[in-house]
């Protein structure tokens, strides 16, 4: 797989129009807002949350609805473009690995609402962020975010669709975590939250997100950790409480294995003192 074009959407006025050819595909990931796209003649409208990935030979063109602004996230990929239309009719599924891949194999558009949406969100962030600031290696870095990403989401595609009721159930503990990332969350207050048994809560949401309450837990006061290390004058050690850390050494191992970087890495970006 390669990477082509990675692009990160803010529109009221968008509109755009492609036919995909051999071996070319299209994700898009809607952010904020809505949008509305037609692929060979079907319409998907695409909320906060979905995705939608549109195969080869398929052609598409989407737009804005009407005085409603939208965020989206998109990445342009294809297979390998060393081959030609003849060697790719010759081409058996497990000549290339990722073909094994049932989301790739599909003729059709698939439009999905995945669970592990925080976890595509960031992946498409972070390809973001190596196609715009072109660091060595950074076409092979932004490979391996894609198959990942794609890995991700067929485990899922795997499982089939997710039901509203448990969307909505998962996205209650969601917002819980959110809103009390400081404390001490585990199945039992988030099955309370949504009046169901602790085992059950925590496979639930496992099932849905990819992650356990704690991984998420963690990921959650590591978004914060990195703003107000970056946009603040406390200290590490303040830092660590304010997120619900007793111990300033486990916050330190937390943060550094989920950002690649010690915290104190980040402390050079702050803001001077006025």
């Amino acid at each position: 797989m390669k990477v082509h074009n990675v692009r990160q959407d803010h529109h009221m006025d968008w509109y755009e129009e492609q036919l995909l050819p051999w071996g070319h595909y299209m994700l898009s990931l809607c952010t904020y807002g809505n949008c509305v796209y037609w692929v060979n003649g079907q319409k998907y409208i695409m909320e906060k949350g979905e995705l939608l990935l549109v195969p080869p030979q398929c052609s598409y063109y989407g737009k804005s609805v009407p005085t409603r602004v939208h965020t989206k996230q998109t990445v342009d990929f294809a297979q390998d473009e060393a081959l030609n239309n003849s060697e790719a009719e010759t081409k058996t599924p497990d000549a290339d690995s990722l073909m094994t891949l049932s989301l790739l194999r599909c003729k059709q558009p698939i439009h999905m609402k995945p669970g592990c949406y925080e976890r595509i969100h960031d992946m498409l962030k972070q390809l973001a962020v190596q196609w715009e600031e072109r660091p060595a290696y950074y076409e092979l870095m932004a490979q391996s975010l894609l198959v990942q990403l794609l890995v991700e989401l067929n485990r899922e595609y795997d499982r089939g669709i997710i039901s509203d009721d448990r969307h909505r159930l998962v996205e209650q503990m969601k917002r819980h975590i959110q809103q009390n990332y400081s404390s001490r969350i585990g199945k039992e207050q988030l099955a309370e939250v949504i009046q169901r048994t602790p085992n059950y809560a925590a496979t639930l949401f496992k099932t849905i997100t990819g992650q356990t309450i704690s991984e998420y837990t963690h990921h959650e006061r590591m978004k914060r950790a990195v703003y107000m290390l970056t946009e603040s004058h406390l200290t590490v050690a303040e830092i660590a409480e304010f997120l619900g850390y007793q111990e300033v050494s486990y916050f330190y191992r937390i943060f550094k294995k989920t950002m690649g970087v010690p915290p104190t890495g980040l402390m050079q970006d702050r803001p001077p003192l006025l």
